[in-house]
This record gives structure tokens, C-alpha cells and sequence, in this order.
């Protein structure tokens, strides 16, 4: 009796080694992933970092003075004229300063259908 008890302890020894060892061995497996995705977030990071500054450096006022300065008579640029800005009645309205639209029926138009509710 003590040896069929042993056998089945055994068993479950090595059962458990082997469960132990499948479980650590797709714990690292889905670590080389996290550090592979970690490295590519970086890499995004860093890229966005210099896009950024690229960005800034485009635009920056004394550089686009200049460009505008040496391409202004091929691209026909012009100081922006005071007439040219647009007055405040000029501007559209608020979506609530406009009427509901109503057919002649009196009813309200289905904008989506084109249809006509009564």
C-alpha cells in the first residue's frame, strides 16, 4: 500500500513539474513580448519627439518671414488688407439663430428622407 501511494505522489510531483514548467515557460514568452512592444513605444515616442521639434523649427516666425519674403513674388503673396477681414454680421449664426425648416403645409421637413411630417 505504501509503494501505490508513493507511485501516485510521484505522479502528481511530476505532474505539477511539468504544469510549473509550461506555465514559466509562456510567462516569458508574453514577457519577450511586453519588452518587445515596450521598445516599439519607445521608438514611437522618440520618433514623435523629433517630429515635434522638426515641426517647431518649420515654423518658426523668422523662418517663414524669410520664405515668404524670398518667394513672395512667385506665389503672389500680399499683406492682408483691413477690408479683407470679415465684419461680425458677416459671420454665419448659431445653429439656434436659424428657423426650423417648414414646408408649405406647415409641417416639419424629414431632412434625412426629404420627407414631410405632418
Amino acid at each position: 500500500m505504501m509503494r501505490t501511494l508513493d507511485l501516485v505522489l510521484v505522479g502528481a510531483m511530476i505532474a505539477a513539474a511539468t504544469v510549473t514548467y509550461q506555465i514559466k515557460h509562456a510567462a516569458e514568452g508574453k514577457l519577450e513580448e511586453v519588452r518587445k512592444l515596450q521598445a516599439q513605444i519607445n521608438l514611437q515616442e522618440e520618433t514623435i519627439d523629433l517630429l515635434e521639434a522638426d515641426w517647431s523649427l518649420l515654423n518658426q516666425p523668422s523662418r517663414l518671414q524669410r520664405l515668404s519674403t524670398a518667394f513672395e513674388a512667385e506665389l503672389g503673396l500680399k499683406p492682408i488688407e483691413p477690408t479683407q477681414m470679415a465684419e461680425p454680421d458677416e459671420l454665419p449664426g448659431r445653429a439656434s439663430d436659424f428657423e426650423p425648416l417648414v414646408a408649405e403645409t406647415g409641417a416639419d421637413a424629414d431632412l434625412t428622407t426629404g420627407s414631410v411630417k405632418p
